[in-house]
């Protein structure tokens, strides 16, 4: 027998009955009590594996050996598994210039080179998944230059390590430009970076600007014991969102240092930033800050142990912390034990906590303490909408025949994957105290993005519930179909927006048509989660208005896609900090908030009657 989803006949189920898209359309039968055909959309994400594929991996998940034949179940499942990179016994003894390259292991790259000049440009570029290592490069290197322009940028998920690089290096410099810019998910680690080198500089111009979520970029003994290396930070991080950095051991004991940073985390949104024993033990050294976090959207920021037992060191603040939503700053030994210290703070910021802190040699001037500037963009309204896409939060009353509007960016920008069959995702641990039986599955390196990717997903996945609501995730398609019923009954039907045509520019609504007759009603909502394989973060969304629209082009009047919105009535329990009120205004509670459904997430409702 032949089963119709969507008008599309698939054959597959009378030729083989035991592959995962058989054993899925049999459960939505026995499930789900409707004769709505089944979507081709949510059969697409069903596991692509053959039945003999499927009953061998399968096998292997029950005897706890699907690591060793990860590539093969990466690759016939398709999940999101990490290449492995292996060391790479590459020489090049003169000037390089790398145009178009990708996804490289570096190992022992330059070392001893005198002068000259290496070029990275266009280097993993526009690549969904971008992991590349540089190990002991231009280590003990003489007047080497190193050169990266638009490395990394454009890229979905982004795993890029510097380990030993340009360790005892004399002269010479490293110019990191567009890095990493509008990336998601950047994840960028300096380690013993310029450790014990001389004169050899970084300039970092335009890093991770535009950029999403992640942990951001880490230093560990950046610059240690180095003498006389100048590093300059400028637009570092601007316009970034939940982009954090870590700085640990940074000039720690080093000589003469000259540290800048200009428009660091500026006009960004909840920058975290964290400093741990940076310029320690330093002598005669420079950091200036201007314009750091200066217009972001709250933030935190922690200087623990900093330019503690140096000696001449010299701090410059300026316009710090400009915040128009706040944001916190803690100061745990900064400076202690310091010896002619100059540490300034020029219109500094407001939410400061100074413990353990020198008292000698600090100076502030114009501190802001109190929040008046803050409460007063809030109530003008002006600068709200300043880190929110316009169209990606809207008024019910919108969502009329004829409203022009501007349409976010809805397309799905995770790697593609697919649901594992629940014959398989069932024999697999999903505990993050069981992460490293999952890091040995995966092969997650230690402190690696996977592990973080991972651990990411596990702790909010295991997150409480908010009032009201019941979630779940999901990794195979049997679960989702059991959650949604188990929340709205079996007569439900599922729905996403049609395609992506119409993102990032001004629509116009056409036919617009009220689910259930537009009555208030509740659905199960589903959004994807980075992780190896599919999965979805699904919760009960009470109290909404679930539309259908025709979405046309405001020029030629043709129809472009078809919408699918949901509006959220009750939203006293979200945050007032909520990206909904930055765009619209007004806080919880007070208003109903709307959004469309992005590519490849759905909303469950009951069936129409």
């Amino acid at each position: 027998m032949q089963a119709v989803f969507g008008g599309v006949r698939d054959s597959s189920v009378s030729e083989n009955p035991f592959t995962p898209k058989a054993s899925v359309i049999r459960y939505w039968n026995k499930e789900i009590r409707n004769e709505i055909p089944k979507t081709h959309f949510f059969l697409s994400k069903v596991s692509p594996l053959t039945a003999v594929d499927s009953a061998g991996f399968s096998k292997l998940a029950a005897q706890n050996d699907l690591a060793s034949h990860l590539p093969s179940l990466c690759s016939a499942a398709k999940l999101f598994c990490f290449p492995d990179l292996s060391s790479s016994l590459e020489k090049h003894t003169g000037d390089i210039n790398f145009a178009d390259y990708a996804t490289r292991n570096f190992t022992n790259y330059g070392t001893d080179r005198l002068s000259g000049v290496d070029s990275f440009k266009n280097y993993s570029e526009n690549t969904n998944f971008v992991r590349d290592s540089f190990r002991r490069y231009s280590r003990d290197s003489a007047g080497h230059k190193e050169q990266f322009s638009n490395y990394g940028s454009e890229g979905n998920v982004v795993d890029q390590s510097f380990n030993s690089y340009a360790t005892d290096a004399t002269g010479g410099s490293g110019d990191f430009d567009n890095y990493n810019k509008d990336v998601n998910n950047p994840n960028l680690r300096f380690n013993s970076y310029a450790v014990d080198s001389k004169g050899h500089g970084q300039t970092f111009t335009r890093y991770t600007e535009f950029a999403n979520a992640g942990n951001g970029q880490s230093f560990t003994n950046y610059g240690k014991n180095g003498n006389g290396v100048p590093n300059d930070f400028s637009s570092y991080g601007r316009r970034a969102n939940a982009v954090g950095s870590g700085f640990s051991g940074y000039g720690e004991s080093a000589k003469g240092a000259n540290d800048s940073f200009t428009s660091y985390a500026f006009d960004s949104n909840v920058p975290l930033n964290n400093f741990k024993s940076y310029g320690d033990g330093g002598n005669s050294a420079v950091n200036s800050f201007s314009s750091y976090r200066d217009q972001s959207g709250a933030g935190v920021d922690s200087f623990q142990s900093y330019a503690k037992n140096s000696i001449g060191e010299k701090v410059d603040f300026t316009n710090y912390g400009q915040s128009f939503f706040g944001g916190t700053d803690k100061f745990t030994g900064y400076g202690k034990g310091a010896v002619g210290q100059s540490i300034g703070f020029k219109i500094y910021g407001r939410d400061n906590t100074f413990k353990d802190y020198s008292k000698k040699g600090v100076t502030f001037g114009s501190y802001k303490e109190s929040s008046s500037e803050t409460a007063q963009v809030k109530a003008s309204g002006s600068a709200l909408n300043k880190w929110v896409e316009p169209g990606k939060f809207f008024r019910e009353k919108m969502l009329k025949r004829g409203t022009v509007m501007p349409m976010p960016d809805i397309k799905d920008k995770m790697p593609e994957r697919s649901f594992l069959p629940r014959t398989i995702v069932s024999k697999i641990p999903f505990s993050s105290s069981r992460i490293d039986e999952l890091k040995r599955i995966f092969r997650a390196g230690d402190n690696s993005t996977l592990e973080t990717l991972m651990l990411d997903a596990l702790k909010e996945c295991e997150r409480a519930p908010s009032p009201g609501e019941t979630k779940r995730c999901v990794g195979s398609a049997e679960d989702m179909i059991d959650f949604a019923t188990s929340v709205l009954g079996r007569n439900v039907e599922v729905r996403t927006t049609e395609n992506v045509n119409g993102s990032k520019q001004n629509i116009k609504i056409g036919t617009v048509r009220g689910v259930n007759g537009g009555k208030v009603t509740k659905s199960v909502s589903c959004h994807q989660s980075l992780y190896p394989y599919l999965l979805y973060y699904c919760h009960s969304v009470p109290k909404v208005r679930v539309y259908e629209a025709d979405i046309l082009d405001p020029n030629s009047m043709e129809k472009i896609n078809h919408g699918v919105a949901i509006c959220h009535l009750d939203t006293s329990s979200w945050s007032s900090n909520h990206g909904a009120f930055l765009a619209l205004g007004s806080g919880p509670g007070r208003i109903e908030v709307c959004h469309w459904i992005f590519e490849n997430d759905m909303t469950w409702t009951i069936a129409d009657s």
